[in-house]
């Protein structure tokens, strides 16, 4: 489970949106849906996360924040030998909804889909 502890505790301060980035892009590829959010790439890698804060509001019981996140894909080969695809990176994007709980700071994490 993911908690966003600092967030939470900075939320109606304001340097709430800077911690939630910086929590944001601490979680990595293994708690982000990226690899769902890939265009182009085939493997979601989390060696340069960057995240932008889109849109936060409030609810009784909960802080929904929708961030962008950059990130790198790449187009992966079979890593053979005498495979002459090089390992290209791709710029890749996706936003996402994170729901904080108030209380706990428990957050999920969804994929934001046109």
């Amino acid at each position: 489970m993911i908690r966003l502890n600092k967030a939470l505790d900075a939320w109606g301060t304001p340097g709430f949106q800077d911690i939630l980035k910086l929590e944001i892009e601490q979680l990595g590829a293994e708690q982000l849906p990226l690899q769902q959010g890939l265009s182009t790439g085939s493997y979601a890698v989390d060696n340069r996360l960057s995240a932008m804060i889109l849109n936060v509001t409030e609810v009784d019981d909960a802080i929904h924040a929708k961030a962008g996140i950059f990130y790198t894909g790449i187009i992966a080969g079979c890593s053979c030998a005498d495979d002459p695809t090089p390992v290209d990176e791709n710029t890749e994007y996706c936003e996402v909804q994170l729901d904080i709980n108030k209380i706990t700071a428990e957050t999920t994490v969804a994929l934001l889909t046109e």
